[in-house]
């Protein structure tokens, strides 16, 4: 059973690489042909399961101490090529706009909450061809720190104010966006459409799981949007009243 959020959800803060649109195994790749350009040769399954954190938290993770210098030439270098090289081939997930327009007309704002940089955060809502229902974006330039650190989704709660995070749910598709999550006070939602494993998810603190957008959309009614919906038909009969 979904335990659904009380009171009702009026917010949806969506990761968006893995989440809204299939870059998991592009940035892995991504990832490997910058480490493997500064001499550092990893494995992609190795890779893979540190995808959803920023190049600050990814590369100490992977390589240990490196200096300032190292890690940020390495970033810059992979922040490059992921834009000249993999980014044209990402494709979004089935059912994004579905969904959002359901929830917009639940009068749920939506908010990308990404600490990819600008540019990205652009090309992807283009992607998903939603800039009409998404109420805000963040971008790298919100965040001092990338997950599994708070600090992008506690930017994302900045722009719903007054709406607090107890009327706010995280959407996302790793370890690092539960993780994420619950230092800013949210609950997350899991979708499996960016690879990880359903225990990853739930052990890191996701308290209800999907396939991804569209599977949310279809279970709508019995997910933890459900309240979201019955308060929003209540409201709308209370000003018809």
């Amino acid at each position: 059973m979904i335990l659904t959020p009380t009171p009702p959800i009026r917010a949806a803060l969506f990761d968006v690489d893995g989440t809204l649109v299939d870059t998991n195994d592009l940035h892995a790749a991504a990832w490997q042909e910058a480490f493997r350009h500064f001499g550092q040769e990893i494995s992609l399954e190795v890779i893979r399961e540190q995808i959803g954190k920023g190049g600050d938290n990814l590369i100490p993770t992977l390589l240990g101490d490196v200096s300032d210098d190292r890690r940020e030439s390495i970033e810059e270098f992979r922040g490059t090529l992921f834009m000249q090289r993999y980014l044209a081939r990402a494709v979004p997930f089935p059912g994004v706009r579905d969904l959002f327009e359901r929830l917009v007309a639940d009068d749920v704002k939506i908010v990308l909450a990404s600490s990819a940089g600008g540019e990205e955060v652009a090309h992807h809502l283009s992607l998903i061809g939603c800039e009409d229902l998404v109420f805000a974006t963040t971008s790298r330039d919100d965040a001092e720190s990338s997950k599994p650190c708070p600090d992008i989704f506690a930017a994302a709660l900045g722009k719903i104010a007054p709406l607090g995070a107890d009327q706010a749910v995280v959407i996302g598709d790793t370890p690092w966006d539960a993780i994420a999550a619950a230092g800013a006070g949210v609950r997350m939602i899991g979708v499996r459409s960016g690879g990880f494993s359903d225990e990853s998810l739930t052990e890191a603190g996701a308290f209800a799981l999907f396939d991804g957008p569209r599977d949310l959309l279809a279970r709508y009614a019995d997910g933890p949007f459900a309240a979201s919906a019955s308060s929003s038909v209540r409201a709308g009969a209370d000003v018809d009243a």
